[in-house]
């Protein structure tokens, strides 16, 4: 089955649009303009104040196949926007105006004015992007201050530059418990499996966790820095590595083995969690590993496979030479408009440190029982990936479930079927794989 749309990173897959679409070459310039610190502000509001729509809003710019991650924060009078994806950090909007349910709002950065105009109905906002003659649909829901109702204790832990959060779930009982860490995929992915570009949750994580914890196994998941509860550890992208992602998840293993509810400690990884959690595991010393949807082959690898896909013979060729620059260490300057979603200046340093990662490597010199986990309709990461990873580490057990998607949902590999499942919350993770997992953690002497 040929996949058109569908990315196994996000950070790599988004359109930048606030570098414009010229063609030709692109340069340092160009890839710097999103950074570039706020002009003196402008804001002002017409008609009304903006006390009705106070908060913070999240959402997405619908760019064809690569929805486009957008953040804005209203006060009475004024708003700011950020744009992960891009290293945009609170940038104040140039005004905003609020009439009835019509909302308008706009930006001026690298040169170029961006405007928002739609319509506030209950908990949405809903209109039209422009910039420089392109239209697109975004739309934006309220978000939820209150982090801390949900089921589950939030936990914190200390870091150099602030203080994590996590989410804690207990079996019901005395302990001590086995504990795992679930980390979670690429992009703007949260503790629970979802994906802040989609318009709706399936909670896959979640459940995951839940029924962890009716099998007598703890566990904690957590946002990435950059997200949900801890979007304020999230930096410039162009200051952000792999390794940061790698440390962080060390120091959830590392705070659990220090607290005496937990007897063993393992972690979860899912999609680039995968990658992130096998790092960590070696680092910090986890008990058990568990692998769900990983790749199997450098990144370089996997985005060059999807790139053939996608691009023309002369921009593929071009990219193959820019990742191996890359991998060699070195930034590339110059390279056409139409890759700058793919290697702008500020990625580059995040993706020379991802490319120094080989999965199947770093499986291999874990030493402690290893589970390989993916389903047969993953549309994002093959089952030939899990298969890779088993054999670079042959004593690993191996679970293929039939039928299972890459959030973990039964479906079919036919796309729009396939796709509904990562925004339906109600749909049961794919039978097996929880059986699976705690047979393989009994097995292993993690569970008694």
């Amino acid at each position: 089955m040929k996949k058109t749309s569908v990315y196994i990173c996000v950070l790599l897959a988004t359109l930048l649009i606030l570098a414009g679409c010229g063609k030709g070459k692109t340069d340092e310039s160009a890839g710097n303009q999103q950074n570039s610190q706020n002009p003196p502000s402008s804001q002002n509001s017409e008609s009304e104040s903006l006390e009705s729509i106070a908060g913070t809003w999240e959402g997405s710019i619908k760019i064809p196949n690569q929805p486009l991650l957008i953040i804005v924060k209203f006060e009475e009078s004024k708003g700011t926007i950020s744009i992960p994806a891009q290293g945009v950090n609170d940038y104040s909007l140039s005004s905003v105006k609020l009439s009835d349910s019509d909302l308008f709002f706009d930006m001026s950065i690298g040169g170029q004015k961006i405007t928002f105009d739609g319509k506030v109905e209950l908990e949405k906002i809903e209109g039209t992007f422009k910039q420089n003659g392109q239209t697109f649909p975004f739309e934006l829901s309220r978000k939820n201050e209150d982090v801390a109702t949900e089921k589950g204790d939030m936990v914190q832990m200390e870091l150099a530059n602030g203080t994590m959060l996590g989410q804690l779930e207990l079996p019901e009982g005395d302990g001590p418990f086995p504990l795992m860490i679930i980390i979670a995929g690429s992009g703007p992915t949260d503790r629970d499996g979802n994906s802040l570009l989609m318009p709706g949750k399936n909670n896959s994580l979640k459940m995951v966790a839940e029924q962890l914890a009716a099998e007598g196994v703890a566990s904690i998941r957590y946002d990435k820095r950059g997200i949900g509860n801890n979007a304020g550890l999230g930096g410039k992208e162009e200051d952000t590595a792999f390794k940061d992602f790698v440390d962080d998840a060390a120091s959830w293993i590392a705070f659990a083995k220090q607290d005496n509810r937990f007897s063993k400690v393992g972690v979860i990884g899912h999609s680039e969690g995968s990658l992130v959690g096998m790092a960590a595991a070696r680092q910090a010393g986890a008990d058990v590993y568990v692998s769900i949807a990983g790749a199997g082959r450098p990144i370089d690898q996997v985005l060059l496979e999807q790139l053939e896909a996608q691009l023309p013979a002369n921009l593929l060729k071009e990219s193959k030479d820019i990742m191996e620059q890359l991998k060699q260490g070195k930034q590339v300057d110059t390279f056409s408009a139409e890759l700058q979603s793919l290697f702008r200046k500020s990625v580059q340093p995040y993706m020379i440190s991802w490319l120094q990662y080989d999965p199947a490597q770093l499986l291999s010199e874990l030493d402690i029982p290893v589970l390989v986990i993916n389903g047969t309709t993953d549309l994002q990461v093959p089952v030939k990936d899990a298969e890779l990873l088993h054999e670079a580490k042959k004593e690993s057990k191996l679970l293929i479930i039939d039928g299972m998607n890459h959030v973990l949902k039964e479906s079919s590999d036919e796309q729009a079927e396939n796709m509904a499942t990562y925004t339906n919350p109600d749909l049961p993770l794919a039978e097996g794989l929880m059986d699976g997992m705690a047979g393989f953690l009994k097995e292993a002497g993690i569970v008694q």
